[in-house]
């Protein structure tokens, strides 16, 4: 079955559908119901994986393993144009991007959910933009993390009692390799927060594709600037990943009805971002990037 463009995806103020994007252990949350899996189909190439479709009470939500099942993409592989695009054709307005990260602050210890506000991308190998020649759009990406979701997540942890850390910044990395120790000790000279290989470019996508966006950075360990960090064995760090990924699915469940009680479009402006954005001129425009853009820029590009 293959959803497509059934669903009214254009109006600012459509019912919340929430969107996950993580491990594949994330769908499996006690009370989802109508489960199922359909292709979503994207002129920009194959997503990660199917979608999972649920519902929880009377919240939608649509679920996608950003690295496929079994893991089968690498961060530098996965289409992050892709995924967006798909997962705003299968109705989704609100996206919870959930992935394992390093900590570079003693505080941020594994096992803490930090909820970053701010972005570094140092990624080099990825397709960052779904506009381009024939049509140019820049988008304001000062803040790039919804707050009304992030609030949302933070009030869901401390109601669960999951160390949680509202704000930081997430250092996007290429990988697949880790931080050599230099790269390392420059980044908490930065004043990062935490490291990862995955929320860049999907955030920023997210923001062109007027989404809402925000991460849950679930820590698994110090980044190797601890000097601790030879002593942390696999054992530990994947006893870690399983007990976050546990309590990753009860903050879903929790977080999803919260986050499903919005009422018009998100206060914050997520879904209207691409207003002022577009500046190829009308008559000038590529016919063949705007049919590819029906989706992600629809609203505009039509109304």
């Amino acid at each position: 079955m293959k959803r497509g463009m059934a669903i009214d995806i254009h109006s600012p103020d459509r019912p919340p559908v929430i969107g996950v994007i993580g491990g594949s252990g994330l769908y499996e949350i006690d009370g989802l119901q109508d489960v199922h899996w359909e292709t979503i189909e994207s002129p920009f190439g194959a997503p990660s994986d199917q979608f999972l479709f649920g519902r929880l009470e009377d919240v939608q939500m649509v679920f996608l393993p950003r690295h496929g099942r079994g893991h089968v993409h690498s961060p530098s592989s996965i289409n992050y144009r892709a995924n967006i695009d798909a997962i705003k054709r299968a109705g989704a307005t609100e996206i919870i991007s959930v992935s394992a990260c390093g900590s570079f602050k003693e505080a941020l210890a594994p096992g803490t959910f930090v909820l970053p506000d701010q972005f570094i991308d140092r990624t080099f190998d990825r397709e960052k933009s779904f506009f381009g020649e024939g049509m140019v759009a820049h988008v304001e990406l000062a803040h790039p993390v919804c707050g009304r979701l992030k609030s949302v997540l933070a009030e869901s942890c401390r109601a669960l009692g999951i160390p949680v850390a509202e704000g930081g910044t997430y250092l996007a990395m290429e990988g697949p390799q880790f931080s050599t120790l230099a790269e390392s000790k420059l980044y908490r000279s930065w004043d990062c927060s935490v490291i990862g290989m995955t929320n860049m470019p999907e955030a920023k996508l997210a923001r062109e594709a007027e989404l809402c966006y925000a991460t849950i950075a679930m820590v698994t360990d110090y980044d190797c600037w601890h000097p601790d960090h030879d002593s942390v064995s696999v054992e530990s760090i994947i006893k870690v990943l399983m007990s976050n990924a546990d309590l990753g699915c009860a903050l879903v469940k929790e977080a999803a009805p919260r986050l499903a009680a919005r009422r018009g479009a998100c206060d914050r402006g997520c879904h209207t971002k691409l207003d002022a954005a577009l500046v190829t001129a009308p008559d000038a425009r590529d016919p063949a990037m705007l049919a590819r853009l029906d989706a992600v820029a629809g609203r505009v590009l039509t109304g």
